[in-house]
């Protein structure tokens, strides 16, 4: 074999020999690559989660009453004597200012008319025909004045202190619906057997209501904002209340304060930072240090 084509077959042996070590390498590496990413891949069971935002809830206190007119106008003659010989409305009539309601006759003959001081609806009515009138026996005529209503709430002892004037209220009253409020004054006692106060609570409503009607409201006396959670993100365990977090795919387990809860969420007062992912479903089958595989709420709902 002469000199070139030695040196030719050198050539054509070191490319094959560089060619195989080049596979060696890159086999190795892909196979180094794979064993890193079975280290890395996500153990454990798969858990949904979702991550701690701001949310604000309302402070509010529950009471119960009855509706009661806010202000009832007696109507009776300016002198008595008289006797009732006609009578024009009935109890449940809606009348106006100056709107006659009877007339009556004196001993003497005459008669006159005795009208209504105020638009309203005739709450009670003891006028008969043939009946005496006086100006200070029974009124003859009660006017729901304007037609406002109250409600009038018992207030445990434990909450007045924190009911107010003109705080804001969302109230239901049986039969009628649900109606805007607000506190419009709060009795300066409390009864002292069932250490329950009242809070008078303006309806606003145009709707003619029925006196002792059965009535709840639901005050709002202040509001406080931070982080939020579902409920079923809290556990109670001897350690106290706590949420288990999900942090680089393993389970931590924090200790929280809550305060106010809402529509199925609760105020996480400390513990807890904006962002943090949080395990939606808390259990006592995940423990600290656990793996997990977590999974966004929202990417779970779209893959279903």
């Amino acid at each position: 074999m002469g000199h070139s084509a030695f040196a030719a077959a050198s050539r054509r042996f070191s490319a094959l020999k560089f060619s195989a070590l080049a596979a060696a390498s890159l086999f190795s590496l892909v196979q180094a690559a794979a064993a890193a990413e079975e280290r890395d891949a996500p153990k454990g069971a798969a858990v949904t989660v979702l991550k701690a935002a701001k949310s604000c809830f309302d402070d509010t206190v529950e009471v119960s009453g009855l509706v009661l007119a806010r202000d009832e106008t007696a109507v009776r003659p300016d002198r008595p004597g008289l006797k009732v010989a006609e009578v024009l409305v009935d109890p449940g009539d809606t009348v106006k200012a100056g709107q006659n309601l009877a007339r009556l006759t004196a001993p003497d003959g005459g008669s006159s008319m005795i009208q209504a001081p105020v638009a309203g609806t005739i709450a009670t009515s003891s006028a008969t025909i043939g009946a005496f009138a006086s100006g200070r026996g029974e009124a003859l005529f009660t006017i729901i004045a304007r037609n406002e209503y109250d409600l009038a709430g018992l207030v445990p002892s434990a909450e007045i202190g924190k009911v107010a004037a003109n705080q804001s209220a969302r109230l239901h009253i049986v039969g009628a619906g649900d109606f805007d409020g607000s506190i419009r004054r709060v009795a300066p006692t409390i009864e002292p057997n069932s250490q329950l106060g009242q809070a008078f609570i303006g309806i606003n409503s145009d709707q003619r209501l029925l006196i002792n009607s059965f009535g709840r409201a639901v005050i709002k006396i202040g509001q406080s904002c931070g982080i939020a959670v579902p409920l079923t993100a809290v556990l109670y365990d001897p350690a106290g209340t706590v949420v288990q977090v999900v942090k680089q795919q393993r389970v931590e387990t924090k200790v929280v304060e809550v305060g106010l809860m809402a529509g199925g969420q609760v105020e996480i007062r400390s513990g807890l930072n904006e962002g943090d992912v949080v395990v939606a479903r808390a259990g006592a089958l995940l423990r600290e240090g656990d793996p997990v595989r977590p999974i966004m709420a929202g990417a779970e709902a779209a893959a279903k």
